[in-house]
């Protein structure tokens, strides 16, 4: 913790039980005696601070805005963070032994986090409201003013009266298609047609753009909604039209959906080591898979991430093997490196056998509230994280804080069914697997889909009723995906009860080895130039295939480049130190030019053209013609122009004919004519 931070602790009114000593023991700084009313009765005290620090760290979040008002009015410069050890620590059944958590807590809230990059977008209030009736023309109605409308009614809709002032365009079709996000959504419209003016009974429309662009679409057609996870599409609001409470809530969200927005760049996404495509064929498709809101699309050999579609869920960053795709809210080095500190400071405080509660403020923050005001509050033992989505956490942090001394890691998630959790629990399955084969328990990660605080107490309970051996490592989360991933295996492993080289893990894990059909491969090396990690390499001297188990990522590349199929992946990962340094796969003399003894391309090679070719093409019918695939480029050249059936001989050149011998040859073939007629009369 930096000197010159200034921890400012309090007991709300007493409710909880803190002692300073200890908490400056663990934390090694100077913690002062609590307040019992810090932002009420004892605010004078925060004002003093003001002036004589430049950081401060308030145990409380409830009332941080009272804070932040007061350090604004005095003009305060340096930085204050808050963190939460009431309804984390003390207000608990268990809150007179809860010092070692909040501990943890206050150390881990001051690991330096890096704020994630902003994307900017710009709406100017272009809106298109869909759906049908009279609902729909109210809704564009309410909005007229705020926001520019464009009422879009099914080509299905009943009739309707427009308004003798009409304020808003007013359009007839379908959307056959949505594509893009907040700012700059595209619609396509299948019988667009646009309002005349001239209708008297009845609405007249005349045909108009099937494409047109917004900002904000509105769509209250109370069909399938246009977009996967509408929920997430910012700018896209989707209501049941016979609900109408929900239409008023998603019209007034879309009021104020004008101006400049930042959003948070939540991916860091390099294409130098995505796994996705080479040469146009497919290998890793996992974050494609993932993504619930199509902010993935491919580009290439790569694929790209639309920052304005993406919800920021984290399951590309989770199951992506080589790094390419990384989260950076916060980033996952920094993310370990508080995990670390967390779990150091709360065992360095006198605690055992933590479990680590992963949350979001959104749904699991309100329930560990509840369960700390209505019921017996968070175990002792269970030290809560709060991260912005726990989709985020992938295999190399779940190694991580087993390695940093977690018993368990639980993920805390809503059970409605608006988060997709699939990409979570494949990266628990593969951690668990690990651990049951190294004789750390199964089931070491879990995920707890729950809403009831109660319930959720008695699970964490039972799951600390059972002992399980904890690991105390110490080592640095730093280096890209494929460098924390190992970092964490091998710190798990050295301290595993039960030591097993290799294990085999589920089809699509991002560890594993190629098994190769050595006969059948004909050293082409097409799955070197595929391979995006360099786990399979050549020799530059010689024709040769090596293999490096530690960095296949299981992509499936080399496999479907192989032409001839002799390549199949075998998921696992492999402790033997042996998976780090290069394998001989095959080996092969180069093939020796049979006119001038170059050396070119290798024997299984040339011997399989030949077997192919040989007699079975045209080309290659005689012995001659076999031997020139055995030849070097050079050789090949100079036999085809020795051979006596040069194409490029030709006879003699053909007498060039005038308008003179056209005429000639006239003249005679009309002499003979007559001569014919004059015969045959004659006869």
């Amino acid at each position: 913790m930096a000197a010159t931070t200034t921890c400012m602790l309090c007991s709300c009114g007493n409710s909880q039980t803190i002692d300073e000593g200890k908490l400056t023991d663990a934390l090694g700084q100077l913690i002062g005696r609590p307040s019992q009313s810090l932002c009420r009765g004892e605010i004078k005290k925060f004002q003093t601070a003001l002036q004589s620090a430049d950081r401060l760290l308030v145990a409380c979040e409830q009332e941080a805005a009272t804070f932040e008002a007061v350090a604004e009015a005095q003009d305060f410069a340096g930085t204050i963070t808050f963190v939460d050890i009431r309804d984390q620590a003390g207000w608990s059944r268990d809150g007179a032994a809860a010092t070692p958590k909040m501990a943890a807590l206050l150390a881990a809230a001051q690991t330096s986090l890096t704020p994630p990059p902003a994307v900017t977008i710009q709406s100017d209030g272009s809106c298109i409201i869909y759906g049908a009736g009279q609902s729909a023309l109210d809704a564009a109605s309410q909005l007229a003013s705020r926001l520019d409308v464009t009422l879009l009614l099914a080509s299905e809709a009943d009739a309707i009266l427009p308004p003798h002032r009409r304020e808003f365009a007013i359009m007839r079709g379908r959307i056959r298609n949505l594509q893009g996000g907040f700012g700059r959504f595209t619609v396509t419209l299948d019988d667009a047609a646009q309002l005349r003016p001239d209708g008297r009974a009845e609405l007249i429309f005349e045909p108009a753009s099937e494409q047109m662009s917004f900002d904000i679409v509105v769509d209250l057609s109370g069909g399938q909604p246009l977009v996967p996870a509408p929920h997430k599409h910012d700018g896209y609001l989707w209501a049941d039209p016979n609900d109408p409470a929900a239409v008023q809530r998603q019209l007034l969200a879309a009021a104020d959906l004008v101006g400049e927005f930042d959003k948070p760049r939540y991916i860091d996404f390099s294409a130098d080591l995505c796994a996705h495509s080479r040469s146009k064929r497919v290998g890793c498709t996992r974050c494609l898979d993932a993504c619930p809101t199509g902010a993935i699309q491919p580009a290439g050999n790569h694929v790209a991430i639309d920052p304005v579609i993406c919800a920021g869920c984290g399951a590309c960053a989770a199951l992506c093997p080589t790094g390419a795709a990384s989260y950076q809210a916060p980033r996952p080095n920094e993310l370990g490196a508080k995990l670390r500190t967390a779990l150091q400071t709360y065992r360095n405080a006198g605690g055992e056998n933590p479990l680590l509660l992963v949350l979001d403020d959104s749904h699991g923050r309100p329930l560990v509230s509840a369960l700390a005001r209505y019921g017996a509050g968070l175990p002792a033992q269970v030290l809560p994280i709060t991260v912005d989505k726990v989709g985020q956490f992938g295999l190399d942090l779940m190694l991580a804080a087993t390695a940093y001394g977690a018993v368990g890691v639980a993920f805390l998630t809503n059970p409605d069914g608006l988060e997709d959790d699939t990409p979570l629990k494949t990266s628990a399955l593969y951690a668990n697997e690990i651990f049951k084969h190294l004789g750390l328990a199964d089931a070491r990660v879990r995920i707890i889909a729950e809403r009831d605080p109660d319930q959720l107490h008695d699970t964490l309970q039972g799951w600390l009723a059972v002992p399980a051996p904890t690991i105390e490592a110490d080592y640095l989360p730093l280096g890209g995906k494929r460098d924390r991933l190992r970092l964490g295996l091998d710190a798990v492993y050295g301290a595993a009860p039960e030591k097993v080289a290799q294990i085999a893990m589920p089809e699509g894990a991002p560890f594993g080895t190629v098994e190769i059909d050595a006969d059948g491969c004909t050293l082409c090396l097409a799955c070197v130039g595929a391979c995006p990690t360099s786990a399979l390499i050549d020799n530059p001297d010689q024709p040769m295939l090596r293999f490096v188990e530690d960095a296949c990522v299981q992509c499936g590349l080399c496999q479907n480049t192989c032409p001839e199929n002799v390549i199949k992946l075998t998921p696992r990962v492999n402790f033997d130190p042996a998976a780090k340094s290069p394998r001989l796969i095959k080996e092969e003399q180069p093939f020796e030019c049979i006119r001038c003894g170059k050396e070119f391309g290798t024997q299984s090679s040339i011997n399989r053209i030949v077997e192919k070719l040989a007699g079975s093409h045209w080309m290659f019918q005689n012995p001659d013609q076999i031997d020139r695939i055995k030849m070097c480029d050079d050789c090949r050249v100079k036999a085809q122009f020795e051979r006596n059936d040069d194409p490029f001989q030709m006879g003699e050149k053909p007498k060039t004919k005038t308008t003179d011998d056209y005429l000639r040859e006239r003249e005679e073939i009309e002499a003979a004519r007559r001569k014919y007629k004059e015969d045959n009369s004659n006869s």
